[in-house]
């Protein structure tokens, strides 16, 4: 069977459930409904909004349009895919033996990673069950219209339209992080893989934008209910060239909101950045009951 007829075969049944009872979704044409009648259409690019007025935090909540454009185009340079080849590695590892194993990726964005995972675990031939939920409805259609044939959902990680025990891994890279609610999700013996910023990740930008530039804290952290495993940092140096490939590594940082203007005029100034970057991956393996 292809990848594409694999995860057509998903097809039949859904990951996601009904944000507002819980009920799981069945399809019904172009729609998507639970038993209570709640009803979600199904938008052409092949995803789910299942994200309630009252759980929206702006009128547009997450990244805008531009914000993902820019994410996307930045991604596709390869400058991260050593940071994606090793989550994959790190997935590969905590789902292996597992029979059709279902993958949570919360806080996917535009896709790029979940779509890579989903490719790679299929090259080592596994077939898993790959979803992705973002709260940007921008960043789930993009996601959706360039991966067909995954599992899309605009959704909330604070209440994540998912049954309890539903999945094998779940993932969060750079994403809002809410224990409780991964917990939830996760299965017991399932393990949460969290990316955080490593200590000089994207310290030549910072100089830059700067006056005194600073490094990340470098910490591991526990969470209730969770035994942590291990830290994997991955690292190396990257150069670009072109102002505008810079800004748009500049877009998808939280720098881009609290930088000063004079930092950021200083940016649209460089043709050259070079840069160390570096993930540390946190993984954690939900206790077992009792």
């Amino acid at each position: 069977m292809t990848q594409k007829n694999k995860r057509e075969a998903w097809k039949n049944t859904l990951y996601f459930i009904c944000p507002v009872c819980g009920g799981p979704l069945a399809r019904r044409g172009g729609a998507c409904v639970c038993p209570r009648g709640h009803s979600y259409d199904m938008a052409s690019e092949g995803y789910l909004y299942l994200l309630p007025p009252n759980q929206k935090h702006a009128k547009i909540p997450g990244d805008s349009r531009q914000m993902v454009a820019a994410r996307r185009r930045f991604l596709e340079t390869g400058n991260y895919e050593v940071f994606s080849d090793a989550l994959n590695r790190l997935v590969l590892e905590a789902v292996r033996g597992k029979k059709e194993p279902a993958v949570l990726d919360a806080g996917c964005g535009e896709g790029y990673y979940t779509a890579r995972l989903a490719d790679f675990l299929e090259q080592s031939g596994l077939r898993a069950r790959i979803a992705g939920l973002d709260i940007s409805k921008s960043a789930v259609r993009a996601a959706a219209k360039r991966h067909g044939g995954l599992e899309f959902a605009v959704g909330s990680n604070f209440h994540i339209p998912a049954s309890s025990g539903s999945a094998d891994c779940l993932l969060s890279v750079f994403s809002p992080l809410v224990p409780e609610e991964f917990f939830r999700v996760l299965r017991p013996g399932g393990t949460m893989i969290l990316a955080v910023p490593g200590p000089r990740h994207l310290f030549g930008l910072k100089e830059i934008l700067y006056e005194e530039p600073y490094e990340n804290e470098y910490k591991d952290t526990q969470y209730e209910g969770f035994d942590f495993e291990k830290r994997v940092d991955v690292g190396g140096k990257i150069a670009i060239d072109g102002n505008n490939t810079i800004l748009d590594l500049f877009a998808m940082t939280p720098y881009y909101w609290k930088t000063p203007e004079a930092g950021s005029e200083r940016l649209k100034q460089a043709d050259r950045l070079e840069t160390e970057i570096g993930f540390g991956f946190l993984v954690y393996r939900k206790r077992q009951a009792g």
